[in-house]
């Protein structure tokens, strides 16, 4: 039986502004990307999202990012390396406080938007995130790409591959960028039918027509598209009704 984690990114809102149903998805994810603060989130917000991810029993991760809010952490940033591992430290921490003190922890860490598309490519950058984790917890899991730079970096880590439902992927197994057309697929059906084969096949379709091997244990549906909530449940039901089990990794 194949066994799959639904992640999804949440507390990206900030002071009034709000991004998404947060409590919503917690009924459907089984692990919670919290943004710590540095592209969204405010303590406020990361305190709410910990105790209710807590009060259902889904895992708590770390969403780390460049300092980044006017950009959403999106713009992609040259950060020297003892800098990048001191503010990846930061945030692991600061919602891990939070995190304990609502009866939970942080159980992983997962880089969000430029950050996590950098080091999938860039060795430097990416031994500075793995430092970062290193140095506060060892036995915490890193979520990226299959075939990411982190891979070879992570040298004590656990490293956890992921794949996303609705985004579009180069025939190298990377993801098309946001600044490109249809790096995004909005198809609901489609949508469903790519997240239950990546479960079942660990493939999926590239944009140029192949078929690309892509084996990851947790898949991602994004909480900041319009339907999110109705297509992560029909992710969830689809997974399910196809014999997968719907498990954490961390």
């Amino acid at each position: 039986m194949a066994v799959i984690d639904i992640n999804a990114d949440l507390g990206e809102g900030f002071g009034i502004w709000e991004l998404g149903d947060d409590l919503a998805l917690l009924d459907v994810i089984t692990s919670a990307n919290v943004a710590c603060g540095f592209h969204a989130g405010d303590p406020l917000i990361m305190r709410r999202v910990c105790a209710a991810s807590v009060e259902r029993g889904v895992t708590i991760g770390a969403q780390v990012s460049y300092r980044d809010l006017a950009g959403f952490g999106r713009r992609e940033m040259d950060v020297a390396p003892p800098e990048l591992t001191a503010e990846v430290l930061y945030q692991i921490a600061a919602l891990d406080g939070i995190a304990r003190a609502e009866g939970g922890r942080v159980s992983y860490v997962k880089p969000h938007g430029a950050l996590y598309n950098r080091i999938a490519r860039d060795a430097v950058q990416a031994a500075a995130v793995a430092e970062a984790v290193r140095a506060y917890d060892a036995t915490l899991p890193l979520l990226t790409l299959p075939g990411s730079a982190v891979h070879e970096v992570a040298q004590g880590l656990t490293v956890v591959a992921e794949c996303f439902a609705d985004r579009a992927y180069t025939p190298s197994g990377g993801l098309v960028s946001r600044r490109e057309p249809g790096a995004v697929v909005h198809d609901a059906d489609a949508v469903v039918r790519r997240a239950v084969r990546m479960a079942v096949e660990g493939t999926v379709v590239a944009v140029d027509g192949t078929e690309v091997p892509l084996r990851a244990r947790s898949i991602c549906v994004h909480g900041d598209t319009p339907g999110a909530v109705a297509l992560a449940e029909s992710v969830r039901s689809a997974l399910s009704g196809a014999g997968v089990a719907l498990e954490p990794f961390a």
